[in-house]
C-alpha cells in the first residue's frame, strides 16, 4: 500500500478498534469478567497500533521523540500485546483447561512469562541500534535489517507472532464450544491468525534478503501489512460480530414490539412505564439491552393491569374461527402452531379488553366521574400463556405483537361484538 492508502486504512481501523473498545467498555461496566477485560484492552490497544503504524502518527511520534523510527517499537510490541490476549483468550474459553484448573494456570503462565519476556528483549535491541537518518514508515524492515541489533529485534519479534498466531489457530480448530457466540469468535480467530501469519510469511523472506544487500523483496514486505490488516479486522468482526447481530435483533425485537407497548400500556396507564423516554426507547440506539428487558416488563405489567377487563369471549372465539377454517380448508397457508394460535387467542383478548377499558372511561368521563372506571365484577379471566416461564416471555410477546393485527384475530372480535349486540352479552361476561 501507498503511504495516502496507508493512512486511511490504518486510521479507520483505529476509529473502529475505539469504538468498539468505547461499546466492550460500557458492556465490562455492567459485567465484569475476564474474557471481557482481556477483549477490551485488545482493542484499545489495537486501536493504538493502528494510529501510530499510520504513516502520519509515525511520523509524528518520532518528531515528538526525535527518533525518526521510533514508532515501531510500541507498533510490534502492541501488535504482540493483541495478538497474545487472543492467544490467552483462547486458552479460558477451552472447556478442556477450565476443567483442569492447574493446568490453565501453567499454560497462561508459561506463555505470559513469553509474551513479557520478548518485548524486554526487543526493547533492548532497539535501543541499543543506530536508527540515526530518515525512514520510511511502510520499509523499517527492510531499511534497517542490515543492523545486527535490529536483526534481533525482528527475530523475537516474527519469531513470537509466528508462534503465538499458529498456537492460536491449533486451538481454534480443536475448540468445539456450546455457546454459538463463542464457536463464532473461534472462526474468525482461526481465519485471523493464517492472514495474520501471511504477514510473517511475506516479511522473513524479504528481510533476508535485504540483510543480505539485495531489496528486490522490499516491495512483498509492504505487502504484509495488508495481511496483517486483514487479519486485524476479522479478528474484530470475530470478538463483535455476534454482539453486534444479537444488539440488532433487541432492536428489531423493541421495534416489534411497539404496537403491544401501546396496547397494553400507553392505551392502559402511562405510570406503568418505566420512565418519560419509555415510548421512545424504540429509537435508542444505546443501552439496547436494558431498554428490551424494560419493555418486556412494562408490557406484562400493562396485561395484569388489563385482566380485570379480560373477558373470556375473545379467545374462545379465535379457537372456534381456527376450527372452522380448518375443517372448512380455508385457512390461509400452512395450519398455526399451538404457540401461534395462543398467541392470537391472547391478542385478541388484549384487544378486547382494551376496547372495554376505553368505552368504560369514556362513559365514566361523561357521567362526571373522575378517577378510574370500575371493572366488571366476577372472576378474573387467565390470559392464555400466562404460565410462560420467565426466559420465554420475550418471544411469546413478540408472537402476540405479530398477531394483533392478524385477520384470524379481526374475525374473532367481530364475532364477539355480534355475540353481544345479539344476546345482550352483560359486561361482566
Amino acid at each position: 500500500m501507498s503511504e495516502s492508502a496507508s493512512n486511511v486504512v490504518y486510521l479507520v481501523i483505529a476509529v473502529i478498534d475505539f469504538v468498539i473498545a468505547g461499546w466492550k467498555c460500557l458492556a465490562l461496566l455492567r459485567d465484569p469478567t475476564p474474557t471481557l477485560s482481556l477483549i477490551t484492552v485488545n482493542f484499545v490497544a489495537s486501536g493504538l497500533v493502528f494510529a501510530m503504524a499510520a504513516p502520519a502518527g509515525y511520523r509524528m511520534l518520532g518528531e515528538l521523540t526525535g527518533v525518526p523510527s521510533f514508532a515501531t517499537l510500541p507498533v510490534y510490541i502492541g501488535i504482540l500485546t493483541c495478538f497474545s490476549l487472543l492467544h490467552l483468550l483462547t486458552m479460558l474459553w477451552d472447556p478442556r483447561l477450565r476443567q483442569s484448573p492447574a493446568v490453565l494456570r501453567r499454560r497462561v503462565t508459561v506463555w505470559s512469562a513469553a509474551y513479557l519476556a520478548a518485548p524486554a528483549v526487543m526493547v533492548v535491541a532497539f535501543c541499543s541500534a543506530d536508527l540515526s537518518g530518515p525512514t520510511d514508515p511502510l520499509k523499517f524492515n527492510t531499511n534497517f535489517a542490515g543492523d545486527p541489533l535490529i536483526q534481533v529485534f525482528l527475530a523475537v519479534f516474527l519469531t513470537t507472532l509466528a508462534c503465538g498466531t499458529l498456537n492460536t489457530y491449533r486451538r481454534c480448530r480443536k475448540l468445539n464450544p456450546a455457546d454459538p457466540r463463542f464457536r463464532h469468535a473461534l472462526r474468525s480467530f482461526g481465519t485471523a491468525m493464517l492472514f495474520v501469519f501471511g504477514y510473517v510469511v511475506c516479511s522473513v523472506p524479504a528481510i533476508t534478503l535485504a540483510a543480505l544487500g539485495n531489496h528486490a523483496l522490499d516491495t512483498v514486505g509492504v505487502l504484509g501489512s495488508t495481511f496483517g490488516s486483514i487479519g486485524a479486522l476479522i479478528t474484530s468482526y470475530g470478538l463483535s460480530g455476534a454482539a453486534v447481530g444479537a444488539w440488532l435483533r433487541e432492536r428489531r425485537d423493541i421495534k416489534a414490539l411497539q404496537p403491544l407497548w401501546d396496547l397494553v400500556v400507553e392505551g392502559v396507564d402511562e405510570d406503568l412505564a418505566f420512565s418519560v423516554d419509555s415510548a421512545r426507547s424504540h429509537r435508542l440506539a444505546w443501552n439496547v439491552g436494558f431498554n428490551l428487558h424494560r419493555r418486556v416488563i412494562e408490557i406484562l405489567d400493562g396485561m395484569r393491569a388489563l385482566r380485570p377487563w379480560v373477558s373470556p369471549l375473545p379467545a374462545a372465539a379465535v379457537y372456534a374461527a381456527q376450527e372452522q377454517e380448518a375443517s372448512r380448508g380455508t385457512a390461509d397457508g400452512r395450519p398455526l402452531s399451538e404457540q401461534d394460535l395462543q398467541a392470537a387467542a391472547t391478542a385478541a383478548a388484549l384487544r378486547d379488553a382494551a376496547q372495554r377499558l376505553q368505552a368504560a372511561r369514556l362513559e365514566a368521563a361523561a357521567q362526571g366521574h373522575a378517577g378510574h372506571p370500575q371493572p366488571p365484577e366476577g372472576p378474573q379471566v387467565a390470559l392464555p400463556g400466562e404460565d410462560t416461564p420467565a426466559s420465554d416471555e420475550r418471544q411469546r410477546l413478540l408472537r402476540v405483537a405479530q398477531a394483533l393485527t392478524a385477520p384470524l384475530v379481526t374475525t374473532a372480535l367481530q364475532v364477539v361484538r355480534v355475540q353481544r349486540s345479539a344476546a345482550e352479552v352483560p359486561e361482566g361476561q
